[in-house]
């Protein structure tokens, strides 16, 4: 029984071990399974719910406004609180600047006061961005959004900037001195005095010119200053309300509401397709039983308007403005301005007498009183009609080096626009740069002719050596950026630089380049902001019509 037992168990042990399995049979069973397995689909990955997917987008939004919040607070504070400046230093150079416009406030944003005791003396104290002028004077911009004070300039430099508000009466190159006078409605004890000056940097710009056109001063609005956009704002609201006042004449509803622009240059047409903009986005809203009456009339001399672009641009602007039924009057004179109309010369001589409510003045500049003033005090040099004659780095003739001129008031080849008054004054900075430098070194080589030292005499060749490098000032070179105009209707024409030659593009895609541009040319990011908000809300809410 023992040994059946046993034979038994060793029967069942041999069948319960599992089969042995050759190579041969063990590497196709492998190959086999990794067929399978390749063969087979790969699971999908697991999906992410929606809502997952929402605070992904969300927080990714989060953290990029945070940062970009942080990162314009900072530059804001920062823009906001000044440091502390290096005072005036008695052994410096005074540098008198006249004026506030582009080209002084181009030298100031470039200008290393360390090397000079600055003084700025204007009777404005801000710098007015003027190209978005005429945005101002139908309401969309704010005025104080195209302004920069001129203390935020010099509060920022690394020595101390006087900023003086009063209006120079006289400037005498021989005793080199500046008299001035405060015009401003409060006066202290003080209302005029006179300062010395080492340099003097004269920027006052230019005035209106009226051709001596009867009329034109008591009866037109000019577009030369932000007192002048806010006085054609407040004439232009007054003649819609007089318009519709009960029991006016067609005839006379039809004149308060002709609008007549005179000068077709960048100015005048922007102004022209602004009054459209302003006419069809919100007059026909609050006022259209007026809308269908109010007309708009540019006037220019030359046989186009603006000159200064190509051809195809000028066609594209009048084909613009012909849509928008802005009559553009070529070949045509201004003979006189009246109360209620404006005397016309037609190309063809005939006088006419065109009745309307407003007449906006934007033809041209002339020099202003102390510009002929000063010039009169060199009658052998300064003869130009035009303006300050200067050399190709801009020093006045006739002076001694001592005065430099820059911007509308000078007389060069250059157009008198803000793009040449910008790069005026940078390379003007530049200059004085080097003629410091050169002051110092002349006045260390005096210090050094004292000494009988042979360290003496090495140290003062090589500093003449260095002098007379410095003597040599290269001349001004302008570089045209092209140039831009609004023309209405969301449209903007270009005409830039390409290569050797010009690149010409209107439309809606230029209107976006253009008021990138004017963003960009902005001083400070107060002004960049204040004008978006601006254009963003007028974009939500329209202009303000009302009249104060």
């Amino acid at each position: 029984m023992a040994m059946q037992a046993s034979r038994l168990l060793g029967r069942s042990l041999v069948k319960s071990r599992p089969p042995v399995l050759s190579r041969v049979q063990l590497s196709r069973r492998l190959l086999s399974t990794g067929t399978e397995g390749a063969s087979a689909p790969p699971s999908p990955p697991p999906r992410s719910s929606a809502w997952k997917r929402f605070l992904q987008v969300t927080g990714s939004i989060t953290l990029v406004s945070l940062a970009s919040g942080t990162a314009f607070w900072y530059v804001a504070q920062k823009d906001r609180t000044p440091g502390p400046q290096l005072p005036h230093d008695p052994t410096k150079k005074t540098l008198v600047i006249l004026g506030s416009g582009w080209g002084a406030t181009s030298l100031l944003n470039s200008l290393d006061t360390a090397d000079y005791n600055v003084i700025v003396v204007s009777p404005k104290n801000y710098f007015l961005f003027t190209p978005l002028l005429p945005s101002v004077a139908v309401g969309t911009l704010s005025p104080r959004s195209i302004l920069q004070p001129t203390r935020y300039v010099t509060r920022h430099k690394k020595r101390q900037v006087s900023v003086i508000e009063a209006s120079a009466t006289d400037v005498d190159p021989v005793a080199k001195t500046v008299t001035f006078s405060d015009t401003s409605e409060v006066q202290g004890l003080v209302s005029s005095t006179t300062i010395p000056y080492d340099y003097l940097v004269y920027a006052v710009g230019a005035e209106v010119q009226t051709f001596n056109i009867p009329g034109v001063r008591e009866h037109a609005c000019f577009m030369k200053e932000l007192d002048d956009a806010e006085k054609m704002q407040r004439r232009f609201l007054d003649c819609l309300e007089s318009a519709a006042f009960p029991g006016q004449s067609t005839e006379e509803v039809k004149r308060l509401l002709h609008m007549v622009v005179v000068g077709g240059g960048p100015t005048g047409v922007e102004l022209s397709g602004e009054l459209h903009d302003f006419l069809e986005q919100d007059l026909r809203s609050w006022y259209p039983e007026l809308a269908e009456h109010v007309h708009i009339s540019l006037v220019e001399a030359l046989p186009s308007v603006l000159p200064m672009f190509s051809k195809q641009l000028i066609d594209y602007t009048e084909s613009t403005f012909k849509e928008a039924k802005i009559d553009v009057l070529t070949k045509t004179m201004v003979k006189e301005v009246k109360d209620k109309s404006v005397v016309l010369q037609l190309p063809d001589k005939s006088i006419v007498e065109v009745p309307c409510g407003l007449v906006v003045w934007a033809a041209g500049n002339t020099m202003r009183k102390i510009t002929r003033d000063l010039m009169s005090k060199f009658p052998n040099v300064q003869k130009n009609r035009r303006g300050i004659d200067v050399d190709e780095c801009f020093r006045m003739q006739g002076s001694d080096g001592s005065i430099f001129a820059i911007g509308d008031c000078s007389a060069t080849s250059y157009a008198p626009t803000a793009q040449v008054a910008q790069q005026e004054g940078a390379y003007l900075a530049r200059v004085l740069s080097q003629i410091a430098k050169k002051d110092e070194l002349e006045a260390r080589v005096q210090e050094l002719q004292l000494s009988s030292a042979p360290e003496a005499n090495q140290e003062r060749e090589h500093l003449q050596k260095r002098l007379i490098k410095l003597e040599k000032i290269r001349p001004f070179k302008y570089s045209h950026q092209g140039s831009l105009a609004y023309i209405g209707s969301d449209k903007a024409i270009a005409d830039l630089p390409f290569f050797n030659g010009n690149l010409a593009t209107g439309g809606v895609a230029t209107f976006l380049f253009w008021r990138s541009a004017y963003l960009s040319k902005l001083f400070s990011m107060r002004n960049r902001t204040l004008v978006a908000t601006d254009w963003l809300y007028v974009k939500l809410f329209g202009r303000d019509v009302s009249r104060e």
